[in-house]
């Protein structure tokens, strides 16, 4: 009998998604990337033969484990922490992402100047930058202590020697993209290089008990730059973002081991550096008296309830088609409230143009503004305005109904906290109503008639 000859394995694997062929091809087949697959080691054999080895720590029961919560860290800075889920663990591997320019590098440098004045010793190592030019902008922003080092490295040996010789309590690496290894083929950047400086920063913080937070580029679409394991191999990935137009900046966790993902932290970005912002509802309000075509709402940012003003301008057109413009709402839900405004409450908007904008550049996805966009639309095109302290919280149905929102009571105790004195919600029923509950609420002055 003709004994069975061991079939032959892959010799080649893509870098990004793990793909294998039997020969070199210049594109992988499954990821559609160029110059992804390189040789990988080859096996002739039916299995491996893998000597076992004698563990370090011997198993245990999962009854027998510690169950009280490992101890965090403060970072000194509180609207990060909130993020974090209360502080960073020890031997946590962090991953900040966001767009070039959005301020992750201003917003580390605060990190690491709290962390040196709590008495923690901080490791900041720029492969982006000299360490002069860390120098100017830590003393821009008072971000100065003698317990805060600079390393201006792009080896990752040689940080790891930096790591030995200062022994910090807090590991800063900006950025893990222009970090390259010896030991790897390519040149910094990619995906390989970024699978061994990543695999290997988040080995030396889980065996020293070392929190490291890892600077991560982003591309065109804003992932993460490199292979896909690099999210998976961290234990937190948050996500700094902003609108280059205004100084508001948001941290969002888009994953995290030991706390939640739904919690925001947000910045205010001035040229003395980057400030939270604990309370920032009034970023979103209007300072002047209630004017026609004004409306408040209560959206969601994580955990956090914050009161946005939506404004809205209605101008009578000869065109044929009427122009629709926005500004931090979607265009979409807009054009439906529209039509349920004219269909649903008789307000005749086919031969206006429609402007709607939301104050202080936040922007609104969730369907809870739709009866804030619906309010301000009518009192625009009525040219009388909504009460001064009036809050709008619902979602628009093509029957003109008003349905309940996530965290509904939620709004309303932030709404109530801000002095709102009326909240017009799913209570009201249909938008008819809701129109004719914000009549209700008008305090009529001198010169005004009753009804809408």
């Amino acid at each position: 009998m003709a004994s069975r000859r061991p079939a032959p394995t892959a010799a080649f694997k893509c870098t990004e998604c793990g793909w294998t062929a039997a020969k070199w091809v210049g594109r992988c087949g499954e990821c559609q990337q160029w110059g992804t697959v390189v040789e990988a080691a080859t096996q002739t054999g039916i299995t491996a033969s893998v000597t076992p080895l004698t563990p370090t720590r011997s198993a245990r029961p999962i009854t027998q484990i510690d169950t009280r919560e490992t101890p965090r860290r403060t970072s000194g800075v509180g609207e990060f922490d909130r993020v974090l889920g209360g502080g960073i663990v020890p031997g946590a591997a962090i991953l900040l992402s966001g767009e070039p320019g959005v301020g992750k590098s201003t917003l580390l440098i605060e990190v690491a100047a709290q962390s040196a004045r709590s008495g923690r010793r901080v490791l900041y190592v720029s492969a982006e930058e000299s360490l002069s030019q860390v120098r100017l902008r830590a003393e821009r922003t008072g971000a100065l202590h003698d317990e805060l080092y600079l390393a201006s490295e792009t080896d990752l040996a040689t940080t790891l020697g930096h790591i030995d010789d200062v022994r910090p309590d807090l590991l800063i690496v900006d950025s893990v993209q222009t970090v390259s290894s010896s030991l790897i083929d390519g040149a910094a950047g990619q995906p390989s290089q970024v699978r061994e400086v990543a695999s290997t920063l988040i080995r030396v913080a889980k065996e020293r008990d070392l929190p490291v937070i890892i600077v991560g580029h982003v591309t065109k679409d804003g992932q993460v730059a490199g292979p896909r394991v690099l999210e998976h191999l961290v234990d937190v990935v948050c996500h700094f973002e902003g609108d280059r137009q205004t100084s508001l900046r948001f941290v969002r966790a888009l994953k995290n081991r030991f706390g939640a993902t739904d919690e925001v932290g947000c910045f205010d970005m001035t040229g003395e550096g980057i400030a939270e912002v604990p309370d920032p509802s009034s970023l979103f309000l209007s300072t002047r008296r209630s004017e026609p075509g004004t409306c408040v709402t209560v959206a969601l940012e994580g955990r956090r309830a914050l009161p946005v003003e939506v404004q809205a301008l209605t101008l009578r057109t000869t065109a044929p088609n009427p122009r629709r413009i926005v500004s931090g709402v979607d265009g979409a839900r807009v054009a439906m409230v529209l039509a349920v405004l004219e269909k649903r409450a008789g307000i005749t908007l086919s031969d206006q143009d429609v402007y709607v904008s939301t104050v202080g550049g936040v922007r609104l996805t969730e369907p809870a503004a739709d009866l804030a966009i619906a309010l301000a639309i009518a009192s625009a095109a009525s040219e009388r305005p909504n009460p001064a302290k009036l809050a709008a919280i619902g979602e628009l149905s093509l029957s003109g109904e008003i349905r309940r929102v996530t965290q509904h009571d939620q709004r309303k105790a932030e709404a109530a906290r801000l002095g709102y004195r009326a909240v017009i919600d799913m209570g009201a029923g249909t938008l008819r109503g809701a129109l004719a509950e914000r009549t209700k609420h008008h305090e009529p002055t001198r010169g005004d008639e009753p009804g809408f």
